[in-house]
């Protein structure tokens, strides 16, 4: 179920919202649809969109989210001595080249990096384009796909599926794209959304901007790729 509430403020508007459909602000997701504007003789009101989430949908995307944050998010010392079983990496290997190969396209697979239980594999091929795909949500789905195989095994690893070593290359345009964004909201005094992201890169840009005077983030939307709001704040100093 999809609506829409107008308040004086964003908080009223979702309160309205929580207030006639009975339920707490976590039943539902909220999209922005127009901040209002104040002029000499009015006040344009913030109207927000409002989808009510589905339990067993909801209980889908949250699983996915927490999986690509934990897959994405696991940091380990640069020095960490190798604790993966080359059988294990000869297998997930197997699988993820097999599963690439019943989509229809052929690549070969190798390890990029063992750093304590995290295996980082990479993905040479033609269809690299594809195999990523937009914003990588096709290697994140392999990377999810991949990662319940090994659940099978009963392995302690965590995989990471890369191409063209296009995870750090898009951090790296996730940060700068924060920071613009940011200085951008700075100048004109109006927030900002960027565009739909997966968990850990909401987390890249809260983490980017966390420390940066005068503005404050948070994540709005529906689904498993929701978007950050990036807004002016008067509480930091």
């Amino acid at each position: 179920m999809i609506k829409e509430f107008e308040g004086k403020t964003e908080q009223e508007a979702v309160a309205k919202a929580a207030e006639e459909l009975n339920m707490d602000e976590s039943g539902f997701d909220v999209e922005v649809v127009d901040e209002g504007r104040s002029g000499l003789f009015f006040k344009k009101p913030v109207k927000i969109r409002v989808t009510v989430k589905d339990e067993s949908s909801s209980s889908f995307e949250q699983d996915f989210e927490d999986e690509l944050s934990q897959l994405n998010g696991t940091e380990e010392e640069e020095d960490e001595e190798p604790n993966v079983d080359q059988e294990i990496v000869d297998k997930v290997s197997a699988f993820i080249k097999q599963v690439i190969t019943l989509m229809g396209y052929e690549a070969e697979i190798s390890t990029q990096s063992i750093k304590g239980t995290k295996l980082t594999l990479s993905i040479q091929s033609e269809s690299d384009s594809i195999l990523i795909g937009r914003k990588g949500k096709n290697l994140d789905s392999l990377q999810v796909v991949c990662n319940a195989y090994v659940n099978q095994l009963d392995a302690d690893c965590k995989v990471i599926l890369d191409s063209e070593n296009y995870r750090i290359r898009h951090e790296k345009q996730i940060v700068r794209m924060a920071f613009r964004t940011a200085s951008q909201v700075k100048k004109t005094g109006r927030s900002q959304l960027m565009e739909p992201m997966n968990p850990y890169e909401r987390r890249l840009v809260h983490t980017a901007l966390n420390d940066v005077t005068g503005i404050e983030t948070k994540s709005e939307g529906e689904g498993l790729y929701k978007q950050v709001r990036v807004l002016c704040s008067r509480s930091k100093h």
